[in-house]
């Protein structure tokens, strides 16, 4: 017990001065330009890694799957991340990362792993930087100059969309309103702001929010929704209103681009123009070491990605208690 608390006391600390740590890793030579570039994905993501095991194949499984390991008696899907993504290894498909998201536990097949790097998400750039707003890649990390001073990139996957590609069940990640409940309702002409940097994660929101009949504006970043925020502040004031004519909740991920979910949270909560203001995180950061970092940044609630109905009850609960506060 006392181990599990100087863990999520370490992460949140981290979380709470905006950093994170990645790991990186490579996949081989990609097939536009033949070079070998970083990748990353956010060390929360990774439940572990380990040398290739046995892996069996399935059969009529997609051609992005390598078939499924037994990992402690649990079987977990294996999916080729090199192929994914259009790249191909140099040296073979050698170190398996298992991954925790949204509820599920599958495996990325890669060629090597390099470090682990902890970076300020202000280092990472969206990466609707580079004119495609629906790749695999949400963004863009520069990392900290290596010893002959040359400043690399590495480009931070997508797991969300990702998983969407090559999971079967990724169907249940849908929108369906009818088993949402009932219209959510806001005082005023006051916004759901939510925020997230996947696109697929922002298509399924504003299905979302559209069937609850929520006004809503839907931004790609921490430092996007503060701004915001802000904004909507002096038009409030201007207005004679308070700010919660304007936003009735606020609804963050936590992993993003500039400014992450656990900042924007903190950033909220100790200002005293948006303290009352409810902030929900909906994440695919699942696991109860996440669930106490968000209790420990004064987030109102948590709810792991993605449960078209979950959430709905979490949006209308959120703002009720707000209203009666």
């Amino acid at each position: 017990m006392a181990k599990h608390q100087s863990d999520v006391d370490e992460r949140t600390n981290l979380a709470g001065s905006n950093k994170f740590e990645m790991l990186m890793f490579r996949l081989g030579k990609d097939n536009a330009l033949g070079q070998s570039e970083l990748f990353g994905i956010n060390v929360f993501k990774i439940r572990e890694i380990m040398a290739m095991p046995q892996i069996t194949p399935v059969v009529g499984a997609d051609k992005l799957s390598l078939g499924v390991v037994n990992l402690r008696g649990q079987v977990i899907p294996v999916f080729d991340l090199p192929a994914i993504v259009g790249c191909k290894p140099e040296t073979g498909l050698n170190i398996l990362l298992v991954t925790e998201y949204a509820r599920s536990v599958q495996a990325f097949a890669v060629e090597s792993v390099e470090d682990i790097a902890r970076l300020n998400w202000s280092q990472v750039i969206p990466a609707e930087a580079s004119g495609n707003a629906k790749s695999l890649v949400t963004s863009f990390a520069r990392l900290d100059p290596d010893a002959n001073g040359k400043q690399h990139l590495a480009q931070v996957l997508d797991v969300e969309a990702i998983v969407q590609m090559v999971t079967p069940e990724s169907d249940r990640h849908t929108v369906q309103g009818k088993k949402l409940g009932a219209k959510l309702q806001m005082r005023g002409d006051a916004i759901v702001l939510a925020a997230d940097d996947s696109f697929v994660a922002r298509s399924l929101l504003e299905q979302e929010l559209k069937a609850l009949s929520a006004s809503y504006e839907i931004v790609k970043s921490g430092k996007e929704a503060w701004e915001r925020l802000n904004a909507l502040f002096e038009v409030a004031e201007e207005e004679g209103k308070s700010i919660s004519d304007k936003v009735g909740l606020v609804l963050t991920d936590l992993e993003m681009p500039e400014m992450d979910g656990f900042t924007l949270t903190r950033n909220i909560k100790q200002d005293p123009r948006f303290a009352r203001l409810p902030v929900l995180i909906h994440s695919s950061l699942s696991g109860t070491t996440n669930e106490d970092l968000v209790r420990k940044v004064g987030a109102n609630g948590y709810v792991a990605k993605f449960e078209a109905t979950e959430l709905a009850n979490a949006i209308r609960g959120a703002v009720a208690a707000s209203a009666s506060a």
